[in-house]
C-alpha cells in the first residue's frame, strides 16, 4: 500500500485507513484456505483437519457447520460472496452450502485474470455463478467488482458482502489501461524485474480502483454511514514467482522475478514469520469510528464473534470460538486490552506457531526429535525477528511449547468424515 511507503498507488485503500482504524498487528494464516476458514468460523483452521491448514480443494467444513454467513443469514441479512472461495472446489461444497444466498467467482483458488481458470487439473474450470459453472469474458477484477456492486445496489434488506479479490495472486496480468499508468516509471535496473514489478503494481492499483468502485456504490445508495468496511489480506506477499509456478495455470504464462514486499518484516507467504502472517488491515465505519491506529495483537479468528456481537446474530449451535469480540478494542472502549494467545498450525502440523504476549515461538517438524527446529522472538522488542532467543531462554521455550501442545489438543475436532 502507498500508505506504507510503497511506490504502488492505492489511494482508495489509503483513504479508508486515513479515515478509519488501522490494525497494525492483525494476524492471518500463511496461506489462503486456512485464513478463509478462520474468517468464516472464528476458529483455527487446524480444527477442521490437516487439509484445512494448506490450500485445499477438498471441502473444509462439515455439512451444516455454522459459519459467519449462515448466522447472519438466519438473522435476516442477505449474504453474498464475490471472488475466491477455496474451501471446497466442487460445486456441491460451494458457498451456497455454507450460508451465502448469492455467490460468484472462483470455487477454487486464484485464477488467470482473463481465462478465469485455476491450476491445471480437476478443478481448473472453476468460474461459477451460484454453483453453476459459467464462461464469461473480461478481466477478473472487473468481473468481481461489477457483480458485487450490482448486488449491493439491488438489496432490499440488510446485507453482508464478502468480496474476495483474486488480485494480486499469480498469474499477474493487468489490463493495458492500468499497465500504461506505470509505463514511464522505473523500479529496477534489471529489465525483467522492472517489467514484472510494473505488472504487479498495475494489478494492485486496479484492485484499489475496484475498492473505490464499491465505495462509490455505497455513496450512490446512501449506505456509506450504515456500512462497516474491513479491508485485509489472506497472507503476506511473495517476492517472486518462477515459471514453474505460474505455468501451472492454463494459457500463456511467464515468470515474475519481482513481485510484492512485506518489508520491513521478515518472511513471505507460506512462512510463519511476521511477513507471512501480519497483513495490512483497516476498519472503516464513517461517523462511528474515529481515525486511529490499534497496535495490539488481533487475529482473523476474531471477526466472526465480533460481527455476531455487533449484529446480535446467533448461530444455530454455539461454536467454540478461538477468536474473541474485538470491537471494544477497535472503538477504543477497551484502552488496555489484556495480552492473549495466538496459534498457528500450518501444513498439517509440520510447522507450528504460538504468540503469547510479547513472545512468539515457531517450531518446525515438532513431532520429529531429529529434525525439529525451534525459534523464539520477542515481537515487541524485535518485530523484524532478527534475534533468535531460544538458547538464552530455555524455560520460556518450554513454557510456550506446553501452551502450544494445549492448543493442539483441540485440533481435528471438527473434521469431515469423508476427507482423509
Amino acid at each position: 500500500l502507498s500508505l506504507h511507503g510503497s511506490p504502488i498507488h492505492t489511494p482508495n485503500i489509503d483513504q479508508l485507513a486515513h479515515e478509519g482504524v488501522e490494525l497494525t498487528q492483525h494476524y492471518v494464516c500463511p496461506m489462503c484456505t486456512p485464513t478463509r476458514a478462520s474468517l468464516l468460523t472464528g476458529r483455527h483452521p487446524s480444527r477442521f483437519g490437516p487439509h484445512a491448514t494448506t490450500p485445499s480443494n477438498a471441502p473444509v467444513f462439515p455439512d451444516g457447520y455454522p459459519t459467519l454467513a449462515t448466522a447472519l443469514r438466519d438473522a435476516g441479512y442477505d449474504t453474498g460472496l464475490f471472488g475466491k472461495w477455496h474451501l471446497g472446489s466442487s460445486p456441491e461444497f460451494g458457498p451456497h452450502k455454507y450460508g451465502f444466498n448469492t455467490a460468484y467467482g472462483s470455487l477454487a483458488g486464484g485464477v488467470d485474470p482473463y481465462n478465469h481458470c485455476y491450476k491445471r487439473g480437476d478443478y481448473s474450470f472453476t468460474w461459477h455463478r451460484n454453483g453453476e459453472l459459467v464462461e464469461e469474458r473480461g478481466h477478473v477484477t472487473d468481473l468481481i467488482a461489477d457483480e458485487a456492486t450490482e448486488w449491493i445496489e439491488s438489496r432490499e434488506q440488510p446485507w453482508f458482502c464478502y468480496l474476495a479479490f483474486t488480485a494480486v495472486h499469480i498469474p499477474v496480468k493487468p489490463t493495458q489501461e492500468w499497465m500504461a499508468k506505470y509505463y514511464h516509471d522505473h523500479f529496477d535496473d534489471d529489465s525483467l524485474k522492472d517489467l514484472s514489478f510494473k505488472k504487479y503494481a498495475a494489478y494492485a492499483s486496479h484492485m484499489d480502483q475496484a475498492v473505490g468502485q464499491v465505495l462509490e456504490s455505497l455513496e450512490r445508495t446512501c449506505q456509506r454511514e450504515n456500512t462497516i468496511i474491513v479491508f485485509s489480506s489472506d497472507n503476506g506477499a511473495i517476492n517472486d514467482a518462477p515459471l514453474h509456478s505460474s505455468d501451472q495455470y492454463p494459457g500463456w504464462q511467464t515468470e515474475y522475478p519481482r513481485l510484492g514486499s512485506n518489508a520491513p518484516y521478515r518472511g513471505v507467504k507460506a512462512q510463519l514469520y511476521e511477513g507471512g502472517i501480519r497483513v495490512p488491515t483497516i476498519v472503516n465505519w464513517r461517523g462511528n469510528l474515529a481515525p486511529n491506529k490499534i497496535d495490539h495483537p488481533l487475529q482473523v479468528t476474531d471477526w466472526m464473534p465480533t460481527f455476531l456481537s455487533l449484529t446480535g446474530a446467533e448461530p444455530e449451535r454455539d461454536p467454540c470460538y478461538d477468536g474473541q469480540d474485538i470491537w471494544p478494542v477497535i472503538d477504543g472502549t477497551e484502552k488496555n486490552p489484556t495480552s492473549r494467545r495466538l496459534y498457528w498450525n500450518f501444513k498439517g502440523s509440520q510447522e507450528l506457531g504460538l504468540r503469547d504476549g510479547d513472545w512468539k515461538l515457531i517450531v518446525r517438524n515438532p513431532d520429529n526429535d531429529e529434525e525439529r527446529e525451534t525459534e523464539l522472538y520477542n515481537i515487541v522488542e524485535d518485530p523484524y525477528e532478527q534475534h533468535d532467543r531460544v538458547a538464552q531462554m530455555p524455560d520460556l521455550v518450554e513454557n510456550l511449547a506446553a501452551k502450544m501442545q494445549e492448543e493442539r489438543q483441540s485440533d481435528d475436532s471438527s473434521v469431515r468424515t469423508d476427507v482423509e
